[in-house]
């Protein structure tokens, strides 16, 4: 029996057919996608930080609906969508794309939307300088190599890891879940202190700064007299230091500084810039 032979045009609708068919299958959302704890990425294994320690995490940055939180590792979104439902603004950066996915998923479930914003893509080729929050859950080395970043960040920016440090940089808190939490519950919360290593002019004095993070040394010179630095800390833009029987606290803006020192119960303002 003989076949009838098709048009060439028929062919070339049916081929157009199966690809358009193609193409909307695979623009379809995954939305069966179940992530595997321990399933492997880009530079660490999935593994959720628990909803308990999420919930500290945020408490530990003081988040409020003022603060705008990025999640660097966003995972399913716990993070952004736990922040979203406190009415904080809040940003999710993933590297796996089916796990931003559903991350989206999940807000939209959650319905925080307008709140919570995903987006695939690479950490350290992501600009989030507008966070005054940030969380992670990232293997130490990684932590470390962000750590030039987070220090430029605007001073009082909290960063919070979940079970590991940041190297040499001393954490400003740390606490533990005991509660609905079996593993990774430990968190660090590290706040960006101002820069202010360098030689202050205080008055008739000079104060000379070496700065360690949040801690610093140095030297207050008066005349030919010179005094240790000791207890020197500081807290995003508050600092505080003691120098020959003089408790100094107060904040930096920039290249001044300003507060209170009390010496007995003598009070006295004071203040310093620096070139």
């Amino acid at each position: 029996m003989k076949l009838r032979q098709r048009s060439p045009r028929w062919l070339a609708a049916v081929g157009v057919g199966l690809v358009a068919l193609g193409t909307s299958a695979l623009a379809q959302p995954a939305t069966s996608y179940e992530p595997k704890v321990g399933q492997a990425g880009k530079d660490v294994v999935w593994v959720p930080t628990p909803q308990a320690l999420v919930d500290r995490m945020l408490d530990m940055a003081k988040a409020t609906p003022q603060d705008y939180v990025v999640d660097l590792g966003s995972g399913d979104g716990r993070t952004v969508i736990t922040a979203a439902k406190r009415g904080i603004k809040a940003h999710g950066i993933e590297y796996n794309w089916d796990l931003a996915e559903l991350a989206k998923r999940n807000a939209i479930e959650a319905g925080v939307t307008d709140k919570a914003t995903f987006v695939h893509g690479d950490i350290f080729q992501s600009d989030f300088s507008r966070a005054t929050v940030v969380t992670l859950f990232l293997l130490p080395h990684l932590n470390i190599r962000l750590r030039p970043t987070l220090l430029d960040m605007k001073l009082g920016t909290r960063v919070v890891s979940n079970s590991f440090t940041m190297g040499d940089w001393e954490p400003d808190d740390t606490v533990a879940v005991t509660e609905d939490c079996t593993s990774f519950c430990k968190a660090y919360l590290w706040i960006v202190p101002a820069k202010v290593g360098g030689t202050w002019q205080m008055g008739p004095s000079e104060l000379t700064i070496e700065q360690q993070y949040q801690t610093f040394t140095g030297t207050l010179k008066t005349g030919n007299v010179i005094a240790p630095v000791t207890q020197g800390r500081l807290e995003g833009d508050q600092i505080a230091f003691t120098a020959a029987g003089t408790r100094y606290t107060g904040s930096v803006q920039g290249n001044a500084m300003h507060g209170i020192s009390k010496a007995g119960s003598t009070e006295a303002k004071w203040q310093a810039t620096r070139p």
